[in-house]
């Protein structure tokens, strides 16, 4: 049995600490400095935390390879099987002439891609996120804004700025009952806080996704529009969250933005794309649609929406999570510093309720109605696993490295020496989610990570729980835009693989800014003057 140390470097926890940092410091150099690709610096990041846990955090070392092998797994199932299938959906139009069709009928939406890019990025990201998460948004909205022109770069960037805000509440609010479970705390109050700094901020991302899209242009000319989408989605999410529930408010909030958005453009004349082209060359006259094909444009994505809607009906999700089977790690028996059984140890195999396996339902009834023969299906998804080859191979050095550094107790370490900032703790603690999914990738896992250690860190510095608690989550979402599994779908969705370290530099000064508006506004509500938002 391995008990994780909190301060195992000459007992000090800020040496500790400083240690504990080396791999992730290891990561952003790489990526971010020396430029390698993105799988060299997940692997390089990955045998730094393997010879720190070995060697100054004492973990026996078949126990810090078992961690890595359970991060290499998850990797594998369920989330290169989730982003592996979602392209290969989208491939299944492209193979068909379809994604034409579909570029056509975002056209008439608006002529101006900017528009589309919030409409795709933001909106529909949203309810993609809402329903599904684990890198299916990024990987489904960055090939259609491909598709609509912007270069693969362009796309990319304004793919993973629509995939911040939504974060904290989607899938379904699985991030906010996760933070209930590992917290105690309710989480009708988790997710009412949630809604009370999740919303601030998604009112400026549309007018981020802008500079993603078009830079400064695009913000000055399109500034009316963009804080008229965000607005509404900021007032949908904050009313579902607060009187509602948090497991409804992407859904409620990406059809009120998207909604509102249409009809503010509508009502505005916007110049047209043929003039001020947006991230690639001038747009090309579209040839006529073929009779009947509008229908099946859609109908991959409308399958999608459908088949995980369904999938949350009480009764399906009851035979769906029959199918889940739950493992204890062989050979991994890790127990925290305090003394409790590490979950990290435990593994869930969810064939049938997974993403991936939902996605794969959808793909095959898109098959059948893009009328596609099964080889030729077959021999398109073997392509796609082949080009997604070193996506794949990053994802599994990144998880590796995630689930290492947790199970040695590195990340606690982290943890609990910014918990020592007493009062401050308030304003570094949406930081403490920012950092968890940059690692992982998941709100969710951050919450699981992090959760109990921001309500500990309350109570010894006499600050409200279920704000501090809150504040990992919504914290979090902005630390979605650097996440290196989320660069590494958008990067591979449109041909970009290996150049993520591109992407982060373009990522990293927007995902601090909006993460210094969040601390800001923590900060404020842990003292008198904001303390009323607090439920």
């Amino acid at each position: 049995m391995y008990q994780q140390p909190l301060q195992p470097v000459g007992g000090s926890l800020a040496l500790s600490a400083a240690c504990a940092a080396l791999p992730l410091l290891t990561l952003f150099v790489l990526l971010g400095v020396v430029r390698t690709r993105a799988w060299v610096a997940a692997f390089g990041a990955l045998s730094v935390a393997v010879v720190l846990a070995w060697g100054l955090w004492r973990m026996p070392l078949p126990q810090t390879l078992l961690a890595a092998a359970q991060g290499a797994t998850f990797a594998l199932f369920p989330l290169a099987w989730t982003f592996g299938t979602a392209i290969w959906i989208h491939r299944l139009t492209v193979h068909t002439g379809h994604f034409d069709t579909l570029r056509q009928g975002f056209a008439r939406i608006s002529d101006d891609r900017r528009v589309q890019a919030m409409v795709i990025a933001f909106c529909f990201g949203s309810l993609l996120e809402a329903l599904a998460g684990q890198g299916t948004p990024v990987a489904v909205t960055t090939v259609m804004l491909l598709a609509l022109g912007f270069t693969p770069l362009r796309a990319a960037a304004v793919a993973l700025v629509g995939n911040t805000v939504p974060a904290a509440f989607g899938p379904l609010g699985l991030p906010i009952t996760t933070l209930a479970g590992v917290t105690g705390l309710p989480a009708t109050e988790l997710g009412m806080m949630a809604g009370r700094q999740v919303p601030v901020i998604a009112v400026v991302v549309p007018l981020v996704v802008l500079a993603a899209a078009d830079g400064r242009r695009g913000v000055r000319e399109l500034w009316r529009p963009a804080l008229a989408c965000g607005g509404a989605f900021a007032v949908a999410q904050f009313v579902t969250a607060n009187w509602l529930t948090a497991a409804l408010a992407d859904i409620t909030a990406a059809f009120a933005g998207m909604g509102v958005l249409l009809l503010v453009v509508r009502r505005k004349v916007v110049r047209r794309t043929a003039v001020v082209p947006v991230g690639g060359g001038p747009p090309e006259p579209d040839a006529p649609e073929p009779a009947g094909s509008r229908w099946r444009a859609y109908a991959p994505y409308l399958t999608i929406v459908v088949v995980f809607a369904v999938s949350q009906v009480p009764v399906v999700k009851r035979l769906l999570d029959a199918g889940t089977l739950a493992v204890s790690w062989p050979g991994l028996h890790v127990v925290t510093a305090s003394g409790d059984p590490s979950p990290l140890t435990t593994f869930r195999f969810a064939w049938l309720a997974a993403p991936g396996s939902l996605l794969l339902v959808a793909g095959l009834i898109t098959v059948a109605l893009l009328r596609v023969a099964p080889r030729e299906a077959v021999g398109l998804y073997g392509r796609t696993l082949f080009e997604l080859r070193w996506a794949v191979l990053t994802v599994v050095g990144l998880l590796a490295l995630s689930f290492t550094m947790n199970a040695a107790g590195q990340v606690a370490t982290l943890g609990v020496w910014m918990a020592g900032a007493g009062g401050l703790f308030a304003v570094l603690a949406p930081v403490l989610g920012w950092l968890g999914v940059a690692l992982t990738g998941s709100d969710t896992s951050s919450n699981s990570l992090f959760g109990a250690l921001q309500v500990a860190a309350a109570q010894r510095a006499g600050l409200d729980p279920v704000l501090l608690a809150a504040a990992n989550a919504s914290g979090g979402t902005l630390g979605k835009m650097i996440s290196l599994q989320n660069l590494t779908i958008a990067a591979a969705a449109v041909g970009l693989t290996g150049r993520e370290g591109d992407l982060f530099r373009r990522m990293f000064g927007p995902s601090v800014l909006l993460l210094a508006l969040m601390c800001v506004l923590v900060g404020l509500q842990a003292t008198p003057v904001l303390s009323w938002m607090v439920p």
